[in-house]
């Protein structure tokens, strides 16, 4: 893993650094969205938590599986070693909202309003944390200026590609949250939205192939997509009869919002293409 920066010979690891960043920023949009939907507090930060944990293991846990399961029967020791290895975003998604399904049950928590709440912070931690991953594209066919030179290979910046495609899924969630028909489906549009991004963004990436340019990764992505479509029409159903949504006003477009995103997107590309240059 590359290091941003070292203190008293500790080394700071970017990847870390920028899942750290992400997850705080995650934090403080979760907070807001907590507190204009009136949810509890307390019990939505230990569902945070605790699934940030959870995801973690099922991303390693996936990888491990998925991706390389014969270096890691032969290197049971490197399954806990996450500077070897890498995590599965999707994997860690799935094990994620297998828990929260679990926990907001557990605890008297309304599914649609939490999963709505939860939806504009968990992608805009993605598109902090992936500008951070240390796994490239393929090689570019052509010598295009975008791209990253790794060891005397110019590849595609897969993961500048992925941050940017989530950066503006946030800013189309955080533009429709208040204008919902279902509690939910801020959740679904998440949903769809980023196992989307993630296919387009896989064309670009190296990952074991299934049949021609199709590989695992986009198998994942349309499992996802299809599982969307289903919770969709059963949230649509549990919520019909929901009084407290309103979308008697008219859609305002947030211009701040739009002007922050351009903000997020121009300084991380930036620092991407900063400390991938040094």
């Amino acid at each position: 893993m590359k290091t941003l920066f070292s203190i008293g010979g500790i080394h700071i690891p970017l990847f870390g650094f920028m899942i750290g960043l992400g997850i705080l920023v995650g934090f403080y949009i979760l907070n807001h969205e907590v507190k204009r939907k009136g949810l509890n507090g307390d019990k939505t930060a230990d569902l945070a938590i605790y699934t940030i944990i959870i995801g973690f293991v099922g991303a390693r846990l996936n990888y491990v599986i998925a991706f390389n399961p014969s270096y890691y029967i032969e290197n049971p020791l490197e399954i806990i070693m996450l500077q070897k290895g890498g995590l599965s975003i999707q994997g860690g998604l799935i094990a994620g909202v297998l828990f929260a399904l679990w926990y907001v049950k557990r605890k008297n928590l309304p599914l649609g309003k939490t999963a709505d709440a939860f939806a504009p912070a968990i992608i805009l931690g993605q598109a902090i944390g992936r500008v951070g991953c240390d796994v490239f594209g393929i090689a570019m066919s052509k010598p295009w200026f975008w791209g990253v030179q790794i060891e005397g290979q110019l590849l595609h910046p897969a993961q500048i590609y992925e941050a940017i495609l989530n950066y503006l899924l946030f800013f189309i969630l955080w533009q429709n949250r208040k204008y919902i028909k279902y509690n939910g489906q801020l959740f679904i549009y998440y949903l769809a939205g980023f196992s989307l991004n993630r296919f387009i963004v896989e064309f670009s990436r190296s990952n074991p192939i299934v049949a021609g340019p199709i590989s695992i990764a986009h198998l994942y992505s349309l499992g996802l997509l299809f599982a969307t479509v289903i919770l969709a029409i059963w949230l649509k159903r549990k919520s019909d009869c929901l009084s407290d949504i309103d979308n008697s006003r008219n859609k305002v477009f947030e211009k701040r919002a739009f002007i922050n995103i351009i903000a997020a997107i121009t300084a991380s590309t930036a620092f991407y293409y900063f400390i991938h240059s040094r």
